[in-house]
């Protein structure tokens, strides 16, 4: 065991573990965050996706210790229920949620790809997408929500 200190969503954590455990069961675990979710434990599915150099990762195969001093941002990171970030929000309009299980690896997956890359195509958007299991069938209304969201990002300079 070890302590290790991690910069999550803007706030500082110490915590003490095996510096291999998964980043996943430090943040559901010991920082009690339930956006990333264990879904395949193979990072084949993407429902434990945070976002960690500007870069959607799976946190389900990333051993703690790989972190460093690098923010760690996960889904409610990124925006509050009062005041949901523009990504979020654009969800929310399109009612582009069914049972929130992939939430994390679509919207923080696009949002990785959008700010690399502002006028990403329709096609490179579902290329990225395409590691990200989603068995609610709400594929349309996610693609115009994140659509929306790259607008919304051109028109009004929104801050990533």
């Amino acid at each position: 065991m070890k302590q290790i200190t991690l910069k999550v969503n803007g706030s500082e954590h110490t915590v003490e573990v095996d510096p291999d455990t998964p980043l996943l069961f430090v943040l559901n675990d010991h920082l009690g965050l339930r956006g990333p979710r264990f879904g395949c434990g193979m990072a084949q599915c993407g429902a434990c996706t945070v976002m960690l150099r500007g870069q959607a990762v799976r946190s389900c195969v990333m051993p703690v210790r790989a972190v460093g001093q690098a923010e760690v941002t996960t889904l409610e990171g990124l925006g509050t229920a009062e005041k949901p970030h523009p990504i979020q929000q654009a969800f929310i309009e399109e009612g582009a949620a069914q049972c929130g299980f992939c939430l994390s690896g679509v919207i923080l997956t696009a949002k990785a790809v959008l700010d690399a890359k502002p006028d990403a195509s329709d096609r490179e958007i579902r290329d990225a997408l395409g590691g990200i299991l989603c068995r609610c069938f709400t594929h349309v209304r996610m693609l115009r929500a994140i659509r929306k969201y790259a607008e919304g990002k051109k028109h009004d300079s929104v801050p990533a």
